[in-house]
């Protein structure tokens, strides 16, 4: 049996709410360089929408509107939509629809902005962010490399970017014990791993202020509204996005606050979702971008923030750590960074291809913390922020073709993190630049018209950006990915052969072997091993002051859901008996373990009848459960816009 049920929900930031009204009531007013079609009706079902989904008075949207200088300078009414039939959607139409407000879409929409400037040919851009604010829904580690960023902006110096707190030393232990371990000297690291000019950052603030660059150069940026649905043309090309209806009720029966989502459609859109992203994983899969590649596989990142005393701070301390207390069949590690002016940084890496069904990742990384090399960096101070995030682990040979027909896939959408290193993001940023250019260069060479002059969208042909792949396969993202490409493989055989053979591939060969691994699984999901054949493990209780419970660490994630909506964590039809017949009597229901914000728990009745509990309000939208669930059972959707974790300083 399966009961999806409605938690005590979790406050989301009252600030957060406040400040996301702006844009939000800026979106769906209609200004005057947007094309609309019935303006009208859109903004008043938007302008509801914003007001159910953030508790908004409808006094507070009207006073918004009146100030929109060419848009719509009225007081809207609000008025119930009927729930008896179903509206046809609104659209807007641009030259290039961005999804996802990360690093990749974010660099790939100042990258086409910058080029019109200096071309005198203006397209128009659109970025779609499911979260309340460009941010909240960011999570990484994060030590980044400059490189993308000093060729995007750079003068981001003068321009104030949020880098901080430089590199300054570098530390990599192997931990053998709870209590022992010892650092590798850096001459016998790879130099890959050497941190030196980075910049320990959080990621979240980072892409706040490409945002207010994007903007400043025309981009328009649209936080709160989650794409839902890929929208094609007749003849299969992509042409857009839709975002998800609202105002509807667990029982699937519109509320009186319904309304139906927006259409944005787009000469190109670009997907730029980060791993396993809904609508890129239906393009993959439509035009068959993974044929002749390896499977994706993924690891689960989870994080903390700390405030600790000043006399415990080291400015640009870095320190990276494998061995305990994951055991040696277990790929991972952990980092542990100092960020002025006097936060700590720790999280853990496990990757998602563990075989172990009573493996919790939550768990390890909570012992990990107390290690004596971990602990001593905590001590007198105080947790301050959690959440959790997959990312993508296959490496270069899982890599999509990148193009087709009306898009492309970018950043984490198509896998770009060198693993080894344990970044992205510089490598994301590069493939949106290079996909704004190849964009830009194909639309603007089809036609001398564009939707940002006036046109219409059924004026032009859909077009592949094919050159885009060419160019990301002569960039330096390439080149690198390629050169730690057997890396990640090679732990298949276990952590001290993975070692060395990493050791040789990247001090000894350079990278540039003659071969390549190939990753023969068929999904993470088909790595989890059967429960009689392996032992429990015994995690000791939290202390409430080192270590904490999910359910305590979760309130630091902000995490918010519309509590009255229809669960955005479904079970495929075709697997219905999976959870109870199969995940729990097989595996032991390893997605309790798995999951980092207790989504989904097993509770037996009297008559020892197991249920499947699914908490859906508690989900971080971290993805582990649509990789990771026993037959794969889970599908992951978008829930309303706006929802999910509010991450600051991640």
């Amino acid at each position: 049996m399966l009961r999806v049920v409605a938690t005590r929900g979790l406050a989301a930031p009252s600030k957060a709410k406040q400040r996301a009204v702006g844009p939000l009531a800026a979106a769906v007013l209609c200004g005057g360089r947007r094309r609309c079609q019935g303006s009208l009706d859109s903004s008043i079902a938007l302008a509801q929408r914003a007001a159910s989904t953030f508790a908004v008075p409808a006094s507070a949207l009207r006073r918004t509107a009146g100030k929109l200088k060419g848009g719509i300078a009225r007081a809207l009414p609000f008025r119930g939509l009927c729930s008896g039939s179903v509206e046809p959607r609104e659209a807007m139409e641009y030259d290039v629809v961005i999804v996802g407000a990360g690093p990749a879409g974010l660099a790939a929409a100042i990258r086409i902005k910058q080029l019109g400037a200096v071309s005198g040919k203006d397209l128009s851009v659109c970025v779609v962010e499911k979260g309340a604010e460009v941010g909240l829904h960011i999570l990484s580690g994060n030590v980044l490399e400059t490189k993308a960023l000093d060729e995007l902006i750079p003068d981001w110096k003068e321009k104030g970017a949020p880098l901080h707190t430089q590199a300054t030393r570098d530390v990599f232990l192997f931990m053998t014990g709870a209590k022992s371990g010892f650092e590798i000297p850096s001459w016998a690291l790879p130099r890959t791993l050497d941190n030196h000019g980075n910049y320990i950052i959080s990621l979240g603030e980072l892409v706040r202020w490409l945002a207010t660059q994007a903007e400043e150069l025309g981009v328009e940026i649209y936080p709160g509204f989650a794409a839902d649905e890929v929208l094609y043309t007749e003849d299969g090309a992509v042409m857009g996005i839709a975002t998800k209806d609202v105002g509807i009720g667990k029982d699937g029966e519109a509320k009186n606050t319904f309304a139906r989502g927006m259409e944005l459609r787009g000469r190109q859109t670009l997907f730029a979702e980060g791993a396993r992203g809904s609508c890129s994983e239906e393009v993959i899969d439509k035009f068959l971008l993974r044929e002749g590649k390896d499977m994706q596989t993924y690891g689960i990142g989870l994080k903390e923030v700390w405030e600790i005393p000043e006399a415990n701070f080291e400015d640009g301390y870095i320190q990276h750590s494998l061995g305990w207390p994951l055991k040696s069949d277990t790929y991972g590690g952990s980092f542990l960074y100092h960020m002025a002016p006097n936060k700590v940084l720790v999280g853990m890496v496990v990757g998602l291809d563990y075989k172990n069904p009573y493996l919790s990742p939550y768990n390890e990384f909570q012992r990990w913390k107390t290690h004596p090399e971990v602990s001593k960096h905590l001590e007198g101070g105080s947790c301050i922020s959690y959440g959790a995030r997959a990312l993508n682990e296959g490496g270069l040979q899982a890599i999509p073709k990148l193009t087709f027909t009306g898009g492309a896939l970018i950043g984490c959408s198509a896998g770009f993190v060198n693993v080894p290193k344990i970044k992205g993001s510089h490598t994301a940023m590069k493939s949106g630049m290079l996909a704004g250019e190849e964009v830009f260069a194909a639309l603007t060479s089809q036609s001398e018209q564009s939707i940002a002059l006036g046109s219409e969208m059924s004026s032009f042909e859909a077009v592949e950006a094919a050159a885009y792949q060419t160019s990301i396969e002569s960039s330096w993202v390439w080149k690198e990915l390629s050169l730690v490409r057997n890396v990640h493989p090679a732990f298949h055989w276990g952590l001290y052969l993975g070692l060395i053979y990493s050791g040789l591939s990247l001090r000894i060969f350079g990278g540039k072997e003659p071969w390549t691994f190939r990753n023969t699984s068929k999904g993470d999901h088909t790595t989890t091993g059967k429960a009689a054949d392996h032992q429990d493990i015994a995690y000791p209780k939290p202390d409430g002051v080192l270590t904490f419970d999910i359910l305590t660490n979760l309130t630091r994630s902000g995490v918010y859901h519309e509590a009255d909506q229809p669960g955005h964590l479904t079970i495929k039809p075709e697997l219905a008996d999976w959870p109870v017949s199969k995940s729990y009597q097989e595996y032991a229901g390893p997605e309790g373990r798995f999951c980092p914000a207790k989504v989904y728990e097993y509770v037996v009745d009297e008559a020892g009848k197991p249920e499947l509990v699914i908490n859906a309000q508690n989900c971080v939208h971290c993805k582990t459960c649509d990789i990771k669930t026993p037959g794969n059972y889970i599908k992951w959707k978008v829930p309303e816009g706006a929802g999910g974790p509010q991450y600051t300083g991640m």
